[in-house]
């Protein structure tokens, strides 16, 4: 797979924030595993779902009434939840599986979570909470957990996740609830599918990633390298080879750049050998 067959992906995110439209850049991000997926279809069923949340608001704009609704609709009626069972499944990672299979992980569910929302006339945020990810109602900064039925979370229990989380050894800070960006966004939902891709060992699949990665943070200095140390995973070597000699240049003081110029040095003499 290369860049070019990125091309959905692509056309969802270069564009500035204000004009990126959530769902169909993360239903972009699918097309890695599904490349005749019908993201227009998977939209539909995403506008589906706000018109039931209109007809069970009966109209009403009050936002409270709107996420009452939004919980009824996509956990009483529709039954949609977490995937406690099946956590590390890369299919909780794809917005169309979740649409789908009723499942998710917390980022893919607060992504649906806020599509809905806001086809209703509701503006949440994403919040990229450690180690879970929620929704904010910015106005009162209520905290929403869709992968627990939409519960509101105190900040008590927030505090007690981070002390569950990190053993102790860090703190709660305000700036954990601070709203990220739909970029940002994406992001975690693509190194959650990286990660997972990598302990599966699925070399093709993670570089899929990698790459939409690198189209939304092209000077990634992580991502070059990682998308090299793939490559060579791959037998790739002359891609390898860039992809390594461009992350050195770009991050020559690294705690890794002994350990890669050491690759590129074998790199360079298995190519010189091939040729």
């Amino acid at each position: 797979m290369t860049l070019r067959d990125h091309e959905s992906f692509r056309r969802a995110v270069e564009r500035p924030e204000d004009e990126v439209d959530l769902g169909r850049a993360a239903l972009a991000i699918a097309e890695g595993e599904y490349p005749q997926l019908d993201i227009e279809a998977c939209v539909a069923k995403i506008d589906r779902l706000a018109s039931a949340v209109s007809d069970c608001s009966r109209g009403e704009t009050d936002p409270y009434r709107l996420m009452a609704s939004l919980n009824y609709v996509l956990f009483n009626q529709e039954g949609f939840q977490g995937n406690r069972d099946e956590y590390y499944d890369p299919k909780n990672s794809f917005l169309n599986d979740v649409i789908e299979r009723k499942k998710g992980i917390p980022i893919t569910l607060a992504v649906l979570y806020m599509e809905v929302a806001r086809r209703v006339g509701l503006t949440l945020h994403g919040v990229g909470f450690p180690g879970h990810f929620l929704v904010k109602y910015p106005e009162d900064e209520v905290i929403i957990d869709p992968f627990h039925r939409g519960e509101v979370r105190s900040l008590e229990e927030l505090e007690g996740f981070v002390g569950e989380l990190y053993k102790g050894a860090v703190s709660f800070r305000p700036e954990f609830l601070d709203p990220i960006s739909k970029k940002q966004i994406l992001k975690r939902m693509l190194n959650n599918l990286k990660m997972i891709y990598l302990k599966q060992g699925e070399p093709l699949k993670s570089l899929s990633v990698v790459e939409r990665l690198v189209i939304l943070e092209p000077d990634s200095v992580q991502e070059i390298r990682d998308r090299g140390l793939i490559y060579l995973k791959l037998d790739w070597f002359s891609q390898a080879l860039e992809d390594l000699e461009d992350y050195l240049k770009l991050a020559h003081y690294a705690e890794d750049a002994e350990e890669i110029r050491e690759q590129v040095a074998s790199l360079k003499k298995r190519t010189t050998q091939l040729h």
